[in-house]
């Protein structure tokens, strides 16, 4: 995606945070919107329909895991990217944030270069129309159909964040595979973006939620693999 048609929507409650990171990307080409609330981003997002958004994690009335869960949840943001763009930095704010549907974590104070090319990278990986779409899978009692982005289990639809689709499409395009912990990492969250080590754990976690246990199984050191459910 060239960075001239890419549209970046900044949810941040710091003034300063909003004018100088705004600047910053207006310079490299993006057309930038702002929000000073999570109330605020969140209809923000619903308007513009943005192709990436920088999120801030503490801020009044709504903090940004709020913000990002409402936001996933709005037709047409399905392959919105998310980052949350904070100062804290802690083991936890990131598990809660991946578990909300985030797709990357960026620590404030940040280089304007660093960020840019975090974005840049970020944006390479959002589906475009092009793009091949792998057929529509039925597994058993599971239908998975990545063109229409639909999930169906048991004959009831799934709501999944994106992250958890492309992880659960991934494992299940080859039943039987075992997925080693890094080529899911480079091929769900790509190489030139940094995640805590738990990213992976806390999306098969939060897939055995919705799915039960039965389709994703563990190889103790090495990764996952599909297989059908008995």
């Amino acid at each position: 995606m060239k960075t001239w048609e890419a549209k970046i929507l900044l949810v941040d409650d710091e003034p300063d945070i909003l004018e100088i990171v705004g600047y910053n990307l207006k310079n490299e080409g993006y057309k930038v919107y702002t929000a000073a609330s999570g109330k605020e981003g969140v209809a923000k997002a619903r308007e513009v329909k943005p192709d990436l958004i920088l999120l801030d994690l503490m801020m009044p009335e709504m903090d940004g895991i709020e913000a990002c869960d409402q936001i996933k949840k709005i037709p047409g943001l399905e392959h919105t990217i998310i980052a949350f763009l904070t100062a804290r930095g802690e083991d936890y704010s990131q598990v809660a944030g991946f578990e909300a549907g985030a797709d990357d974590y960026i620590t404030k104070p940040v280089k304007p270069k660093v960020l840019t090319s975090r974005l840049k990278a970020l944006l390479r990986r959002r589906p475009t129309q092009d793009q091949v779409v792998p057929d529509r899978m039925q597994l058993g009692t599971l239908i998975i159909d990545p063109e229409r982005y639909h999930i169906e289990l048991n004959g009831k639809v799934l709501d999944l964040p994106r992250k958890e689709f492309e992880l659960l499409s991934l494992l299940a395009s080859k039943p039987g595979k075992v997925f080693p912990r890094e080529e899911i990492m480079n091929r769900i969250w790509g190489t030139a973006v940094i995640v805590g080590g738990r990213t992976i754990d806390v999306h098969i976690r939060k897939l055995r939620e919705k799915i039960g246990d039965d389709f994703i199984k563990t190889v103790k050191g090495v990764g996952y693999k599909f297989e059908l459910a008995a």
